[in-house]
């Protein structure tokens, strides 16, 4: 059977591709070898949090008597339950990809994906028979999966990685986390919320060390207040799975420290699902474990295109669906605007959640901009106070000469819905006056935004 365009891999980026191209009136085909909607929906974004939606709830029964709610008995987290529902949100959103194939006449081969010399794809089915595809465009999104180290190799029972961490049948008493990405920092969130005893370890300097200084220190401030202990600047080096509990040694600036734990969780990365795809004998040219693109998403060799984990750029499921919009309306023969990398939010949904777009204050004074920074604590907001929520902060960075919005970071409770806001602003270039001027809604979360670029210019009113 022939198509317009095949996709491998139906998660963010290629459901969104596959969609996208429908509606400009290709026959589209999709390869999948397991769940549609891939990864992200299945395993990864969605019910990650409908388990962390699951420890807030049970944070709030047990802090009710500071908004005056009283109830008989103590909360208890029930973890298959939470598990369970869990797994139900994730099947209903990959029912929901099911249901827009249908609408939009997208043809699925269900097996595994491989693309072949002149424009063909071979899809190997779960019995072994193969089936050959030709299609005048080949869009290759087949994603990533968990990074092992070699000191590190995952066992699924006592070293884990987010797969198992999402379905475990037994709540653990303690937990090593390594690596305070937003995997990590938001299982470390999970864990230690309903109970576990956790440990985070970082290799880098900060906790989530993407994200600006600032953000890094208050998430490490509001963790510890909690009670959870974090490790930076600290390697595990070794884990001794032999007895009843893990022996994790993990290297400090102090030296060796050994510490216990039920299970070890790797949230170390990811590693591109690129092997055995085809791309060699099809000729598609790779660099450091990622397939090689245009800014139109177009690979090596002619109608072979690729998107999301497997490209470089941010891994993240917003970014995979815009690339898929962008390659296939530039294959339609539309015209689309490329990409900005630096305008893309990243979102930590862990308590106090962290969200941030565009420059860190370092990188800025990296690339020679002369700032102009202001903050807004959430201390000073009263919708923070009345939801007793006042940790975190908004910070803005402002190019001095023009007042262009060069970065926003958050940290603090629901700031992975107020960065939308900055995105858009900076795609508008928008100034920091215009910002100021916007007027914002009392009392919320939001108005720290424009109460941070006031402070930025020294007109900033409550604090």
């Amino acid at each position: 059977m022939s198509y317009d365009l095949i996709v491998l891999g139906s998660g963010p980026g290629g459901y969104v591709a596959a969609i996208r191209a429908s509606q400009l009136g290709m026959k589209v085909g999709v390869v999948e070898k397991s769940e549609l909607g891939g990864v992200c929906l299945n395993w990864g974004c969605i019910p990650t949090k409908a388990l962390l939606k699951s420890a807030q709830v049970f944070d709030y029964l047990n802090h009710a008597a500071e908004y005056g709610v009283s109830f008989d008995g103590s909360a208890k987290a029930d973890l298959p339950t939470m598990v369970k529902r869990s797994r139900e949100v994730a099947a209903g959103m990959s029912k929901g990809i099911q249901f827009l194939f249908k609408k939009n006449k997208i043809d699925v081969m269900e097996g595994f994906g491989k693309v072949l010399p002149g424009k063909k794809v071979e899809v190997k089915a779960e019995d072994g028979k193969t089936t050959e595809y030709e299609a005048k465009n080949i869009i290759i999104a087949t994603g990533a999966r968990s990074r092992q180290l070699d000191n590190l190799p995952i066992d699924g029972k006592k070293i884990i990685g987010y797969r198992q961490a999402m379905v475990l049948d037994k709540q653990p008493e303690s937990m090593v986390v390594v690596g305070s990405g937003a995997i990590g920092t938001e299982f470390a969130y999970f864990y230690h919320t309903i109970g576990t005893q956790v440990t985070l370890v970082e290799y880098m300097p900060n906790i989530v060390p993407l994200e600006d200084e600032e953000v890094s220190k208050q998430l490490e401030r509001s963790f510890k207040k909690s009670k959870m202990k974090v490790m930076t600047s600290s390697e595990v080096k070794s884990v001794d799975t032999k007895g009843d509990k893990c022996k994790v040694v993990v290297k400090t600036k102090k030296g060796e420290e050994t510490i216990e734990a039920d299970i070890v969780l790797s949230a170390v990365g990811i590693a591109t699902n690129i092997e055995g795809i085809g791309l060699e004998e099809t000729g598609i040219k790779t660099e450091k474990g990622k397939i090689v693109v245009d800014e139109f998403y177009r690979t090596s060799v002619e109608g072979y295109y690729a998107i999301g984990d497997v490209v470089p750029g941010q891994a993240l499921a917003h970014v995979a669906s815009a690339e898929g919009i962008i390659c296939v309306e530039k294959i339609a023969g539309h015209n689309p605007e490329p990409m900005d990398y630096n305008n893309i939010p990243g979102c930590t949904y862990s308590v106090p959640e962290v969200a941030s777009v565009g420059y860190t204050e370092a990188a800025a004074k990296e690339a020679g901009y002369e700032l102009k920074i202001g903050k807004f604590p959430f201390s000073a907001s009263g919708k923070a106070s009345a939801a007793g929520a006042k940790d975190g902060f908004v910070k803005v960075i402002f190019d001095a000469k023009y007042g262009e919005l060069l970065g926003v970071h958050m940290i603090g409770a629901n700031v992975t819905e107020m960065i939308a806001e900055a995105v858009v602003a900076r795609k508008l270039e928008t100034t920091a006056h215009e910002i100021i001027k916007a007027v914002h809604p009392h009392p919320t979360m939001s108005e720290a935004i424009m109460e941070a670029a006031a402070a930025a210019y020294d007109e900033v009113i409550h604090l």
